[in-house]
């Protein structure tokens, strides 16, 4: 059904056609036209940060950002849905327009601005939502991030306030740190402010988990445009504060892989298949530094069986797909799963 609807959609503006796509998830959902679905082939489950994963393959953050869709995406296939980035507080994000498709590479630039509707209201999703994320078979992220008027040094206070409220109703949480789209975010990377943001997280997880009764794993995503120092630098820092596991990468600010096409000159983060190679060569590097100490999930320029089964080979546990499921539609996600079995 894909194959016929990608033409009409793909004539309208990204972000609406993004919006339009969401909302007709919502109403095929609650309609039961979803339930008509062919599911994701059944894998051999994985066993990663201590949860149960019936097949590795995964939908990225920053797709359903407000957690809106949750029902809609589950029905796809997925085996395991992240929602997010969300903030304390509702924020519109940049001025319009901000998401571009550069077709010819099949590549997306996007430069959003942690758009949404604040925690409280992911929450409220969250807990509408059939599909929980506490049961074995229902693993489901919520990523977090900071506003974008918070200043760095204050930052660690915004991420506290959404792990705390999104603890409960997590399988995992994901510290969005790496983002082009929010000023200076990319700072927090650094070796001394990571330090200090890793060493709060790890205390509140502490304390969250007896409140409780549950641990809830804590991933940190970060960017490709990281060299290797710097990659084998987190890689120390995330073993040495016992982070449960590490998300790479996010998009690229690079501009060669679409210099000279179509909207390859706007301001954002690139994504889709440009973003590939350098994804897959930081997972190599984290991968070679890490020695297994904890898990990574490969995501960036997966659009076929085979970028999956390379991010895979390269290091990566699990994976997420985001721009593939727009250019290729949801029998990516079977596609994927039935080649990595």
């Amino acid at each position: 059904m894909y194959s016929f609807l990608k033409p009409l959609l793909f004539q309208f503006d990204a972000e609406y056609a993004h919006d339009l796509t969401l909302k007709s998830l919502i109403w095929a959902e609650k309609s039961g036209i979803l339930s008509l679905h062919p599911q994701a082939p059944a894998c051999a489950p994985r066993q990663v940060m201590g949860l149960t994963f019936t097949n590795p393959v995964g939908l990225a953050a920053g797709l359903d950002k407000n957690g809106a869709v949750i029902d809609g995406m589950a029905r796809l296939g997925f085996g395991f849905i992240e929602v997010g980035t969300v903030t304390p507080r509702p924020q519109p994000g940049n001025p319009k327009p901000r998401l571009f498709r550069v077709t010819e590479v099949q590549g997306i630039i996007n430069r959003f601005g942690f758009n949404n509707l604040g925690v409280d209201n992911l929450i409220e999703n969250v807990k509408a939502a059939k599909f929980k994320g506490l049961t074995s078979n229902q693993i489901l992220g919520i990523n977090i991030g900071k506003n974008f008027d918070t200043p760095n040094e204050r930052a660690v206070d915004d991420y506290l306030i959404c792990m705390q409220k999104v603890y409960e109703y997590s399988s995992y949480i994901t510290v969005n740190i790496s983002s082009p789209n929010t000023k200076n975010l990319r700072d927090l990377q650094e070796k001394e402010a990571l330090s200090s943001l890793l060493a709060s997280l790890k205390l509140a997880q502490a304390k969250l988990a007896q409140k409780h009764g549950k641990y809830v794993p804590v991933t940190l995503k970060i960017a490709p445009d990281l060299d290797e120092s710097q990659v084998i630098e987190i890689a120390n820092l995330l073993m040495q504060h016992k982070i449960d596991g590490v998300i790479a990468t996010n998009t690229t600010l690079a501009r060669e892989p679409v210099k000279g096409m179509k909207n390859g000159a706007e301001i954002g983060g690139l994504s889709g298949a440009p973003v590939k190679n350098i994804s897959t060569l930081v997972i190599k590097q984290l991968s070679k530094q890490l020695q297994g100490a904890l898990p990574i999930i490969g995501v960036g320029g997966i659009l076929s069986s085979a970028d999956a089964v390379e991010k895979i080979a390269a290091g990566a546990s699990l994976v997420q797909v985001y721009s593939g499921l727009i250019y290729e539609g949801p029998a990516l996600v079977h596609d994927i799963c039935k080649v990595l079995g």
